[in-house]
């Protein structure tokens, strides 16, 4: 429910001071009969009249409130929301290969893609969303789909050594691709992930992003270490020990990757600066809701007249009758 006028709600605030007057007029209330002892009235029966001879002065700050909210006018709507929704399809091509291990990231890289990636998923409830994974070779781990709590799923039990090591760039790319270029949306995109370079597989990244261009798919790349040195584990009989690696990612090909498809390039150094390059994909590729609003309003005020008129008669019948005052 609304108001039309709200501010005469307001004037509700004047009963406050009329409740206070009310109650210090009848606390210097003298008798206007005095008797010289009360003791022969203590067995007398209570009237029951003594319990209503508040009631009119109660009525009639019932019927002022009343009066007021009808002032206001209170009105209830009904409304219609037409949304239509324009989703998109995105692939998102994970590199999973030893290096994705190294600790520049925290915990690591593969973890760390793996958090920001699931929170950019559940930001978009309305896209067809799959993943593809790679490093020696590739495989589809989770096609496009809407129920993202699959796919949250099957992105949690992603980890480095499901598939031969390596990182076959191209042939996650073309993986991806192939997934989307049958899609009937308006807008297909893959977000690929990698730490390094391209050194496996039967198609190269330029060949992939070339088929890319050609079926209307737009790519994101993003290159994930720290620009230098980076920690990585490595298992020794002593137990876990880390030695430096040097960043090896090829952002000649992966600008070449994302400018031939119409995409862009970014460069995450840290877990924070990955999560704004999500932030800024998930911008860019905002879903379009086309939404239409229809509203229709109808006056509520007849009842709470009604209700005034029904208070201000019952004082007026307790005044005039049970409640009558005698001269």
């Amino acid at each position: 429910m609304t108001f039309h006028n709200p501010l005469f709600l307001f004037l509700l605030l004047l009963i406050i001071p009329l409740v206070v007057w009310y109650v210090l007029k009848h606390r210097k209330t003298e008798p206007t009969l005095r008797i010289s002892s009360v003791k022969p009235f203590d067995k007398a029966p209570v009237s029951k009249k003594i319990y209503l001879r508040h009631a009119p002065f109660v009525l009639r700050m019932v019927a002022l409130a009343l009066i007021i909210v009808v002032l206001a006018r209170p009105q209830t709507s009904k409304s219609w929301q037409d949304e239509s929704t324009e989703g998109i399809d995105i692939m998102m091509a994970v590199d999973i290969s030893g290096t994705m291990l190294a600790q520049d990231l925290k915990p690591n890289r593969i973890k760390a893609a793996k958090n920001v990636a699931i929170e950019f998923i559940k930001g978009r409830p309305n896209d067809n969303i799959g993943l593809v994974i790679f490093s020696g070779e590739s495989f589809t781990q989770c096609p496009l789909t809407t129920d993202h709590n699959v796919l949250i799923n099957l992105f949690n039990s992603v980890e480095y050594g499901m598939i031969k090591d390596g990182t076959a760039i191209g042939m996650g790319l073309a993986n991806a691709v192939s997934r989307v270029k049958d899609s009937k949306a308006k807008s297909k995109v893959i977000i690929l992930l990698t730490d390094g370079s391209n050194n496996t597989g039967d198609i190269s990244p330029e060949t992939a992003a070339q088929i890319a261009n050609k079926m209307g798919v737009r790519v994101y790349t993003i290159g994930v270490g720290t620009r230098g040195k980076a920690p990585y584990p490595v298992q020794t009989p002593f137990g876990i020990q880390y030695q430096t690696i040097d960043a090896d990612i090829d952002e000649p090909m992966l600008r070449f990757i994302a400018k031939e498809t119409g995409g862009s390039y970014f460069r995450a150094t840290n877990n924070n600066k990955l999560k704004e390059i999500y932030a800024q994909i998930d911008q860019m590729e905002k879903t379009k809701i086309e939404v239409k609003e229809y509203n229709k309003k109808n006056e509520a005020y007849f009842i709470f007249a009604i209700a005034a008129c029904v208070c201000i008669l019952l004082e007026i019948a307790l005044r005039n009758t049970i409640l009558r005052k005698i001269p």
